[in-house]
């Protein structure tokens, strides 16, 4: 873990990167969104395409005030993510960015604990490190990536331990199985509505 983060209240987080750009997965597709990615992460899937995420002593400690001050006063959709940002505290961040008028929105593999306040949270749930039982309590949105068959009954195990009736169900192909995962996964979206199909969008967009 990153030297004195636990001291520093979530007034300063091991920030990988943070860049304007559109959502391209899950509900809300589409959306002009400020991401800040934050480094660590303890799960650590084979085909994560941004492993650069994974160690958070690459990334220097930096103070939360100062990013929120470069979020453009247009833009009210803020994602944090990793890395999994739910292992740091996320107190301070959730509230100086409500403070400033914003909608937060997580995107965790629910591997920490979750602290802060957010507006929408996307569980995506990996085999290797599940998530935190209190997660499927709080998910908005549950996102299960496809890299190979077995991924369609995982995704079942998971939704099963939702209590939130409404939380949205997405399964979407990982980005360098897609081709082989994409008919499957259209396929079994007929077969089961209550899910359906999340693509990264942004890749076919060639943008962050």
């Amino acid at each position: 873990m990153k030297q004195n983060i636990l001291d520093t209240e979530g007034q300063y987080l091991p920030i990988m990167e943070y860049f304007l750009s559109i959502q391209g997965e899950g509900y809300h597709t589409g959306t002009a969104s400020f991401f800040i990615r934050v480094g660590g992460c303890d799960v650590g899937c084979h085909w994560c395409d941004v492993k650069e995420s994974w160690d958070p002593e690459l990334h220097p400690l930096t103070k939360v005030d100062d990013i929120i001050n470069k979020i453009p006063s247009h833009i009210k959709t803020i994602v944090i993510t990793g890395g999994e940002p739910t292992l740091y505290n996320l107190n301070y961040i959730t509230h100086a960015l409500h403070q400033a008028g914003k909608e937060i929105h997580l995107e965790t593999s629910g591997t920490g604990q979750l602290s802060g306040n957010f507006d929408w949270i996307c569980l995506s749930p990996k085999k290797n490190e599940p998530p935190k039982e209190s997660f499927y309590d709080v998910a908005d949105e549950m996102k299960v990536i496809i890299f190979n068959k077995t991924d369609f009954d995982f995704a079942e195990k998971r939704a099963s331990l939702l209590t939130n009736n409404q939380c949205r169900l997405y399964l979407q192909p990982e980005w360098s199985n897609r081709q082989k995962m994409t008919p499957q996964i259209i396929d079994y979206v007929e077969k089961n509505p209550r899910w359906k199909i999340s693509l990264q969008t942004h890749k076919y967009l060639n943008i962050p």
